[in-house]
């Protein structure tokens, strides 16, 4: 772990003697903490002295092994087997997580925001204080990334690279088919490859392909074209239009490190209106606007309003404007990046201090369905002096 300072700090604040975790390798704060994954949930004590872990004895020897921690228990160490068979699955997972607990002199629990209530409902009845952590330390503490974890970073990114190429070699070599077969699917000329209509799904596996072979994995990725990228959470379906923006943003996660990437590109294959043009000058000049605005003491929200100022420069509405439009620049600048693909801080209105070590991605993005979207995405460090943009790929318009 980085500093622990905050964390003890937090405990301090609250009167707790140790931070509990009681989760699966999903939550991002209990692998960070643990430094170590497993599929079902298991409990990660964080006191002043060291960080303790008790976990399944199917988990043990990996945990012993793989984990960063300075004590490794076994459930079996605390008569796990007999509190299950006396009091019933619930209740004796807690008995015995209160005896852990016990046994590292926690009386007082500080826990995350959506530690199970179960868990939390249970400790307390043992006597054990459970309090809510509000402030997202960990997630605090994570938000500031060591030299290796943005070495991590960059490493997913140039998998990322490689699999945005194959996006765009399948869009940009792609037939314009003006009329006749498919065409009527998206109400004008569609892009065809091999003969077939160049659909949504079938980038999005070759995309999905790309990454596997780079030792990186996605649940789901963005590539929307048309009136679909509008909507700057479509996934995007069915054949792809000619003429018209194309949206692609790909945010997959490294298989070993764990770490993320993120990239959004927007390609026309064919030729684009005036406005798109100008749509996607407008988003590069409001992302170096962004780029401008970051460096340390700098907030997430004077990086926000910079891109405002703008878009709304340019005529484009954004929710700074008119909170309740749905069209123009809707969402925020920005997110953080690491072992979660959103996390601390945000580039948005209500952003805090940037500070040296944070990762945060600059995407704005202007759309309207009678055009179609244009979002452009970059990830940089927050350095001692200004940002690194660590992500080397091109942001032309029109592929061919």
């Amino acid at each position: 772990m980085h500093d622990s300072s905050p964390l003890d700090a937090a405990l301090a604040e609250h009167g707790a003697d140790g931070y509990v975790i009681d989760a699966d390798a999903t939550e991002a704060d209990q692998y960070y903490l643990a430094g170590f994954g497993a599929p079902d949930p298991f409990v990660t004590c964080y006191t002043p002295d060291g960080i303790h872990l008790l976990v399944s004895g199917l988990e043990y020897g990996r945990a012993t092994a793989e984990s960063s921690a300075d004590t490794v228990s076994r459930n079996a160490d605390y008569e796990f087997r007999a509190n299950v068979a006396e009091l019933g699955a619930l209740e004796g997972r807690v008995r015995t997580i209160a005896a852990f607990l016990d046994d590292h002199g926690v009386e007082h629990a500080l826990v995350p925001d959506r530690f199970p209530t179960a868990t939390a409902d249970g400790l307390r009845e043992q006597g054990v204080d459970v309090t809510a952590d509000l402030e997202e330390t960990v997630t605090t503490i994570r938000a500031r990334k060591t030299e290796e974890e943005v070495e991590h970073l960059k490493s997913a990114q140039r998998a990322n690279e490689v699999a945005m190429d194959r996006a765009a070699d399948l869009i940009g070599g792609a037939e314009i088919v003006e009329e006749g077969a498919g065409v009527d699917a998206v109400g004008g000329p569609v892009l065809h490859h091999e003969g077939e209509p160049l659909t949504s799904e079938f980038v999005t596996t070759e995309i999905e392909i790309a990454l596997l072979r780079e030792g990186c994995a996605l649940d789901e990725t963005i590539v929307a074209g048309g009136a679909d990228g509008a909507d700057p959470h479509d996934r995007g379906s069915g054949p792809l239009p000619a003429h018209e923006p194309i949206v692609v943003d790909i945010f997959p996660r490294d298989k070993e490190t764990k770490f993320h990437a993120d990239m959004t590109r927007t390609f026309v294959r064919g030729e684009p209106s005036e406005e798109v043009r100008r749509r996607h000058e407008v988003t590069l000049d409001a992302q170096q606007a962004a780029f401008d605005a970051i460096e340390p003491g700098a907030t997430g929200e004077d990086v926000h309003n910079a891109v405002c100022d703008v878009y709304e420069a340019e005529g484009y509405e954004t929710l700074r404007s008119d909170d309740t439009t749905e069209t123009g620049f809707i969402h925020g600048t920005g997110h953080g990046l690491g072992l979660e693909v959103h996390e601390l801080p945000r580039l948005a209105p209500d952003g805090a201090e940037l500070e040296p070590g944070h990762v945060v991605t600059v995407e704005p993005g202007v759309y309207d369905p009678a055009v179609g979207g244009m979002r452009i995405e970059d990830v940089v460090v927050v350095t001692e002096d200004g940002y690194e943009n660590y992500v080397d790929y091109p942001k032309e318009l029109v592929v061919e």
